[in-house]
């Protein structure tokens, strides 16, 4: 099982080109400098964005290609965007159960289980503090759960520790890296921190004029 990846994308002037294979229980960080194409490509793989020719397909599923386009909520890929995305009118608990809603679970079946992954996080008494009132750290960790509670095969992080103060990034990269090694699925992150990619992730790829120019494993890499 794994991500498997062959998108060619035009947006404007610029093309996005890339192919390449990301086995299941990997995680995999994508770096690389402003307007490299980063973004654009954890949006094809989330179907945010329409690849012009090629294939997504996660664990033997065609997420993307010539005649399937799967909408968001059919691909099993969470996400955690950098700026996080929550619905800044609607509680904690509301959040968290937003992605099992909109696949279908019952309305008590989803708030049931959002609340047994706040009790799990220790956020159990932000469950009804509206996302407004939250600060950075407890925003990304609201986000990481929407992400999650609707068990994903592949989890999509953009930057998710960017919001962090520099006196707490150390604490949250540990909480982060906790929640990687628990997940079963793929994990592919954009980051901009090296110390970032270094301790989370087991594989790098660079991305540069929406082209991979480096693949390396790291100290965490499986062999």
């Amino acid at each position: 099982m794994s991500l498997n990846l062959a998108i060619d994308v035009r947006l404007d002037s610029f093309t996005l080109r890339v192919d390449i294979d990301v086995p299941t229980g990997e995680t995999l960080a994508v770096v690389g400098p402003n307007g490299a194409g980063k973004s654009t490509l954890l949006a094809c793989i989330a179907g945010l964005v329409a690849i012009d020719s090629g294939k997504i397909v996660l664990d033997e599923k065609v997420l993307d290609d010539d005649d399937i386009r799967l909408a968001p909520e059919e691909r099993d890929v969470g996400v955690v965007f950098q700026d996080h995305r929550l619905f800044e009118h609607m509680s904690v608990i509301e959040n968290v159960e937003f992605g099992l809603r909109a696949r279908g679970v019952r309305r008590k079946d989803a708030r049931a289980q959002s609340a047994s992954l706040l009790d799990e996080m220790g956020l159990s008494n932000l469950a009804e503090r509206r996302a407004s009132d939250l600060s950075g750290g407890q925003r990304q960790r609201v986000a990481m759960l929407r992400a999650l509670a609707v068990r994903p095969r592949l989890l999509l992080l953009d930057e998710p520790l960017s919001a962090i103060d520099l006196d707490s990034r150390e604490e949250w990269r540990q909480s982060l890296a906790h929640h990687i090694e628990s997940f079963s699925g793929t994990t592919l992150i954009v980051s901009h921190d090296p110390i970032d990619v270094e301790r989370l992730a087991d594989r790098v790829v660079t991305l540069d004029n929406g082209r991979i120019i480096d693949d390396e494993r790291t100290t965490n890499g499986r062999s």
